[in-house]
C-alpha cells in the first residue's frame, strides 16, 4: 500500500480496464465492484467515478446491465461481462503487462542509483 494515495492520471488510465477486469471476475453491481477495487488496494473509487466508467463500458458493449429487485432495499443494477467484454480484456491486459514491464525497464530499482 503507498503512503500516498496513488497519483489520479495511474487511477483514471487504469480504471476502465481494472473495473472490466472485476466483472468479469462475476455478476456485481457498482458498491461491489468499488470494494472490490479498494480491496486490491486501489484506494476508494467514488461513485461519480465509477458510474460514468460503467456507462462506457455499457455503451462500448462491454458489459451489460439489468435492474433487480434488492432484499429489503433498494433495487440495484447488476453488470455482466459480453463475449466481447472477455476478448477485449484478454487482448487490453495483454498489452498492459507489455506496456508496464517496458516502463519499468525504464525506471529505477528502488535505492539503486541510476
Amino acid at each position: 500500500m503507498p503512503l500516498e494515495p496513488w497519483p489520479a492520471e495511474w487511477l483514471r488510465a487504469t480504471l476502465p480496464l481494472t473495473v472490466l477486469a472485476v466483472v468479469a471476475e462475476e455478476e456485481t453491481y457498482g458498491y461491489a465492484i468499488a470494494q472490490r477495487l479498494q480491496a486490491a488496494g486501489l484506494g476508494a473509487v467514488k461513485g461519480g467515478t465509477l458510474y460514468p466508467v460503467l456507462n462506457r463500458l455499457e455503451q462500448d458493449r462491454l458489459v451489460t446491465s439489468s435492474w433487480r429487485e434488492g432484499a429489503g432495499g433498494p433495487g440495484r443494477k447488476f453488470f455482466t461481462v459480453t463475449p466481447h467484454g472477455r476478448a477485449h480484456l484478454a487482448e487490453r491486459a495483454a498489452a498492459w503487462h507489455t506496456f508496464t514491464e517496458r516502463a519499468a525497464g525504464l525506471l529505477p530499482s528502488v535505492g539503486s542509483p541510476r
